[in-house]
């Protein structure tokens, strides 16, 4: 069974699924359970010279995505599992699989729902989709 869980986190309701999901398997296999929000780089604005950040945007979005990461934290508590929660920044994809090597995870959990159309599809791209091809371990993938 699973010893190290990495649960990729964005408070969505596909997310929230994979929330339970993973607290379930946590508590089954008497694994860890690590929660992980991403908050991408926050780019306002481009310049020839480089790329320049408004810190108090950024310094918005970094407690917008804390408050994701505790309130995940919470409903697992609420719900009798531990975990333990850490805000990454950066490429969602990366960041995720840095972190499950980091920690030697031997499987991530991620939440993901349908997308209607071929151009939502399209548009949108899938995190789960990416992981599948760069993950260094297993993936479970929970479908809303």
């Amino acid at each position: 069974m699973y010893k190290k869980i990495l649960l990729a986190y964005n408070g969505s309701a596909a997310g929230q699924k994979a929330l339970l999901d993973s607290g379930e398997l946590a508590s089954w296999g008497k694994a860890s359970l690590h929660l992980v929000a991403v908050m991408p780089l926050n780019l306002n604005s481009v310049v020839a010279e480089g790329i320049v950040y408004s810190v108090q945007e950024e310094a918005l979005q970094r407690q917008a995505y804390q408050r994701i990461l505790d309130e995940g934290l919470q409903v697992l508590a609420q719900h009798g599992y531990q975990a333990t929660g850490e805000l990454l920044s950066g490429d969602a994809i990366t960041e995720i699989c840095n972190c499950a090597r980091r920690i030697q995870a031997d499987l991530i959990v991620v939440g993901h729902k349908h997308k209607k159309g071929w151009v939502e599809r399209w548009w949108s791209g899938s995190i789960s989709k990416s992981l599948i091809e760069e993950a260094p371990c297993s993936l479970l993938v929970s479908i809303v």
